[in-house]
């Protein structure tokens, strides 16, 4: 009977040993697993050293340096227009005349009233130099004459008036009267614009106002013409801001013969005065906290570290870190949400 027994304990034995190791195994297994499940996955990026522009771009409204009203300093009935839109008209030109007759009868009047006052004058000055007369009465004779050729230059002015003439060499824009029309005094009756100066303006933000100066280049594109470039320069930067706190900046520019611009066109504004640096830089996407307070996750090993970082400027998508990160450092582009300082990390994608 022992002789049976001790195999039977021996098989026993060995079962409950292949049970207790299964076991075993399973523990551990489960444990590796949740050690596997709590590591976050995130993508990562190798700090380094990248050219960055501080190109500051946006777009404007194209328009003439010169823009302005043709206004009558004469009311009546148009006898005659010498203008049409798209006319080239040059400073003096005649572009409307007036009904005259009346303020040529009041010049004809005046003239007269003139020569007599002037007449008397001379007559008078002769009498004093006889004493004839007094210098008072002489006197009142030189401001009778005076008087009167006020009068005759002013109904000159009033006859020159219903000349209206072009007050700026440009292009004619508008027309708003017709022959036979009944105008008003200061009324407008077209306008001349002077293209062959053009200006941008634009509103820069704070930051960038504080980059530019006068004279600085400017490089300008239009849908019109792709691929061709124009050229020119900070006119001038405003020193007060706005109600939305940017400050508006005008650019000069000349309008070319082979590529000409009109008002009122769309134009992207490239200053191109300001210079690229060397510097470390994160993609925008690796920042936690704001640029204020600024922050990304390190990777050391499988753990993530919780960093403060100083930034300097922006170009496009990159930011210049200041300090904080060294070159060759690892930093989390995604997954970050799902971290907190000191988390262990599973690197699912690295960007060199």
């Amino acid at each position: 009977m022992k002789r049976f027994l001790f195999p039977i304990i021996a098989i026993v034995a060995v079962l409950l040993l292949l049970v207790l190791i299964f076991f075993i195994g399973r523990k551990k297994e489960r444990r590796d697993r949740q050690d596997i499940l709590s590591d976050v996955p995130v993508s990562v990026t190798k700090i380094k050293k990248q050219l960055l522009s501080d190109q500051v771009s946006m777009v404007g409204v194209i328009n003439p340096v010169n823009d302005v009203e043709i206004i009558s300093e004469a009311q009546g009935i148009v006898k005659s227009l010498h203008f049409n839109i798209g006319d080239q008209v040059r400073k003096g030109m005649v572009l409307v005349e007036i009904d005259d007759l009346v303020r040529r009868s009041d010049l004809a009047r005046a003239e007269i009233n003139f020569f007599k006052a002037k007449r008397d004058f001379e007559r008078n000055k002769t009498l004093y130099e006889q004493n004839s007369i007094s210098a008072a009465q002489l006197d009142l004779s030189r401001l009778d004459m005076q008087s009167a050729e006020n009068d005759m230059t002013r109904s000159q002015k009033a006859l020159d008036d219903t000349r209206v003439k072009a007050t700026i060499n440009g292009t004619v824009n508008s027309r708003k009267v017709n022959e036979g029309s009944y105008v008003q005094l200061n009324s407008s009756l077209g306008s001349i614009v002077d293209i062959a100066t053009l200006k941008v303006k634009v509103n820069v933000s704070e930051k960038d106002a504080f980059m530019l100066h006068g004279g600085d280049s400017v490089e300008i594109t239009t849908d019109v013409y792709p691929g061709h470039r124009f050229y020119g320069y900070v006119e001038s930067i405003a020193s007060k801001a706005d109600d939305d706190h940017t400050f508006p900046v005008e650019i000069r520019l000349l309008n070319p013969a082979l590529f000409p611009l009109k008002g009122g066109m769309f134009a992207r504004v490239n200053f191109i005065s300001v210079t690229s640096r060397n510097a470390l830089a994160i993609p925008r996407e690796a920042l936690t906290g704001s640029v204020r307070h600024a922050q990304v996750f390190v990777i050391r090993g499988n753990l993530a570290s919780l960093r403060d970082i100083t930034l300097g400027r922006e170009s496009d998508q990159m930011l210049e870190v200041m300090n904080g990160l060294g070159e060759g450092e690892l930093v989390v582009t995604s997954g970050q949400n799902n971290l907190t300082d000191g988390a262990r990390v599973v690197i699912v994608a690295k960007e060199e």
